[in-house]
């Protein structure tokens, strides 16, 4: 089952819908997926899940100019989670110490998403942006 939010392509399909603005959005979405799918699951493999769908939204949101596209697919045991954003760059894993060895906010994001899922992509997008394509086990 795919649940399509919105492509990145000018021909999107008929049920497209916008995509998810809020992080929670997109972790409604995961759930619902997997629910419609009776994929059986333990509750910390879908809490993995919910947790890379909201660092990818998130991150979009506060480092990617904006959700632009988002989708959700259950198969084979897994979820994959696309979302699109308007920037080029390329996420990157920042320190969580500044020059003088105090903690700072952020920087966890990335990582978390990048130990979570089975396989990670970043793909450019022909019209600017990227999708960062993540897929989590659910057993």
């Amino acid at each position: 089952m795919y649940e399509k939010y919105r492509t990145e392509s000018a021909m999107a399909a008929p049920e497209s819908r916008r995509p998810p603005l809020r992080p929670a959005d997109a972790r409604r979405a995961v759930r619902g997926a997997v629910a419609r799918r009776a994929v059986p699951c333990a509750a910390e493999a879908l809490d993995d899940a919910l947790l890379v769908t909201s660092e990818l939204t998130t991150n979009a949101i506060v480092h990617g100019g904006g959700i632009t596209g988002f989708a959700v697919d259950v198969e084979g045991g897994a979820v994959r989670v696309s979302v699109s954003d308007r920037s080029d760059e390329i996420p990157v894993a920042e320190r969580t110490v500044d020059e003088r060895q105090r903690w700072r906010a952020g920087g966890r994001g990335w990582p978390i998403v990048c130990r979570l899922a089975r396989d990670v992509e970043v793909a450019g997008l022909p019209c600017g942006g990227k999708r960062i394509t993540a897929v989590v086990p659910l057993a």
